[in-house]
């Protein structure tokens, strides 16, 4: 199989780990932030990143990323609920901070902006480090509107650190649609950076790869950052609960049609990488792989509060 296959195939698999999830998170969660319809964003931008690399994801793609870059599965769900054996010990949800030790900076303040801040904080220190590291920010539209937005690209943009934005453009900030936030489109604003700007479709999990990777090239080689769009839709609502009632139903309708991994799996088949046979293999083991990790993951031990401190927030008096 060449490396194109290999690749096109590990996107695939991706994917479909994070829409498992997110299906099977989703009916016991509620205040679950679901990727579907998106999932060609986080599987285009975090597969392929070298070990030491650093990444800032929001988190709709929290789970992801940090599957993507190495973690245990069953460690990320058992961070759903705060179990020992989640990758905090019980600290933060895994939509919240991701494992640190494969290269994920969680968002730990709780607001969207200030990750796109660490990942220029990651750039700097990558940077001094001198051994070539890359750091990448995905954040999404409503997160362009914050200020921390533009401390971080004209930090990234003045010092010329190893550092890519990706917006994330679900079109919706919760639910204010983004005409309603942006003159223009987010990417225009490049230019004013003296930096690059790439608007890229979102929903094509290869072209959107393949940018991401133009971009680290061109970061890791000492060219700077690059301000990428990733123009996709919001399939589910914001979160679980959200019956997203502010849309249309022909408006998502429109965009169920672009389906991202639809659309990966009509090339796959074209290109005869992978049959609608070996399409329903993978499915099946994917499925297998989330139910057995979840289940697993619900039998792990609660932490014990002196864990956690709370022995010393809730002390005697």
């Amino acid at each position: 199989m060449s490396t194109r296959d290999e690749t096109w195939l590990a996107l695939y698999r991706l994917m479909l780990v994070v829409r498992e999830a997110d299906r099977v998170i989703g009916e016991i969660d509620g205040h679950w932030h679901p990727a579907l319809g998106e999932e060609a964003v986080i599987a285009g931008c975090y597969h392929g990143l070298r070990a030491d690399d650093v990444v800032a994801p929001h988190y709709r793609g929290m789970l992801g990323a940090s599957y993507a870059r190495g973690a245990d599965l069953r460690r990320l769900f058992a961070g759903l609920d705060g179990r020992a054996t989640s990758h905090t010990r019980g600290r933060y949800r895994s939509d919240v901070c991701g494992p640190i030790e494969v290269g994920v900076i969680g968002l730990y303040s709780g607001a969207l902006g200030p990750p796109i801040e660490y990942a220029a904080g990651a750039a700097l220190a990558a940077r001094l480090d001198g051994k070539g590291a890359v750091a990448l920010a995905v954040f999404g539209d409503g997160s362009a509107s914050r200020g921390n937005f533009h401390e971080a690209v004209n930090l990234g943009a003045v010092l010329r650190l190893p550092v890519v934005f990706v917006c994330q453009n679900n079109q919706y900030a919760i639910s204010t649609p983004s005409g309603s936030e942006h003159g223009g489109s987010i990417v225009d604003r490049a230019p004013g950076y003296g930096i690059p700007g790439v608007r890229v479709d979102g929903n094509d999990v290869v072209a959107l790869h393949e940018a991401v990777q133009s971009a680290i090239a061109r970061a890791r080689a000492g060219g700077g950052p690059t301000l990428l769009e990733a123009f996709t839709y919001r399939l589910g609502g914001h979160m679980s609960a959200d019956p997203a009632s502010y849309r249309s139903g022909s408006e998502v309708e429109e965009w169920a049609g672009r389906d991202p991994l639809l659309r990966h799996e009509a090339l796959l088949a074209a290109e005869g990488v992978l049959d609608g046979q070996g399409a329903t293999r993978l499915k099946q083991e994917v499925a297998q792989e989330v139910a057995h990790a979840m289940a697993q993951a619900r039998e792990d031990p609660m932490p014990d509060a002196a864990v956690l401190g709370l022995d010393r927030v809730f002390a005697g008096a």
